[in-house]
């Protein structure tokens, strides 16, 4: 099966890529370096043509902007769709969030309204919300200088993204879906946790502190699934072992 990736040149979406290989299909990568731009839709037709399921790990090229987030996610989303629907793809999988649904920060926002945009199109989909990657422990560290670091108040469950990748291979040559159960680790843990044990695994002194409040629901479970979900294997040691 020929399986299109967009944004397959990211973090997860090389992991889908290989994952797409290792399991026999053809994978085509959707990018920006490749000549597709969602934003606009230029180069989806040509590269949309034979492939039978299309996976979206995209993201915004700046998170923090509200206005790019919100058009990333509306008219990006719409142009996949759209191109899709003309090629005559027969299943899209989109990968979201878990608390997209009931969080109001922008990103979750712009989630939501990819979520939406997705089940308002014209092809059969599958949307996967996972919780944050283990890779998120070292991303709240960015730009810190010490010797003192301040993370979000945050509860998570985090997940592999090689468990992520692997379940969106699986949804994506399987039937659709609609919102298929969430994925998520095998262990929750607060955020400046993770990253303490980032730092330490890394081996340098700087101290690691949890900010003051965040917003609302981020610190006590929003961020986590509720009922049913699919469990990743490896563990947050796992990680940092290979890290």
């Amino acid at each position: 099966m020929k399986i299109a990736v967009a944004g397959g040149t990211g973090a997860a979406g090389r992991r889908v890529v290989d994952q797409v290989r290792r399991t026999g299909h053809e994978p085509v990568v959707l990018s920006r370096a490749g000549g597709v731009d969602l934003l606009t839709g230029a180069g989806l037709a040509g590269a949309l043509a034979g492939a039978e399921a299309v996976i979206d790990v995209t993201n915004p090229p700046d998170w923090r902007s509200r206005e790019v987030v919100e058009r990333f996610f509306t008219e990006g989303t719409g142009h996949l769709v759209e191109a899709s629907a003309r090629a005559g793809v027969r299943h899209l999988v989109v990968l979201s969030i878990v608390g997209s649904d009931v969080v109001d920060l922008d990103y979750y926002l712009g989630k939501r309204r990819q979520e939406a945009v997705v089940a308002a199109g014209s092809v059969p989909w599958t949307v996967l919300r996972a919780t944050q990657f283990f890779e998120f422990a070292e991303q709240v560290l960015a730009g810190a200088t010490g010797p003192v670091a301040q993370v979000p108040p945050m509860l998570s469950q985090p997940v592999s993204t090689a468990d992520v990748a692997a379940r969106l291979v699986e949804l994506a040559v399987g039937e659709p879906r609609g919102l298929a159960l969430p994925i998520a680790g095998p262990e929750r843990m607060r955020v400046v946790d993770m990253a303490r044990r980032f730092v330490a695994r890394r081996g340098d002194d700087l101290r690691v502190e949890e900010a003051g409040e965040g917003p609302a629901g981020l610190s006590t479970g929003a961020l986590c699934p509720a009922g049913e979900y699919t469990e990743g294997e490896e563990t947050f040691a796992d990680y940092l072992d290979s890290v």
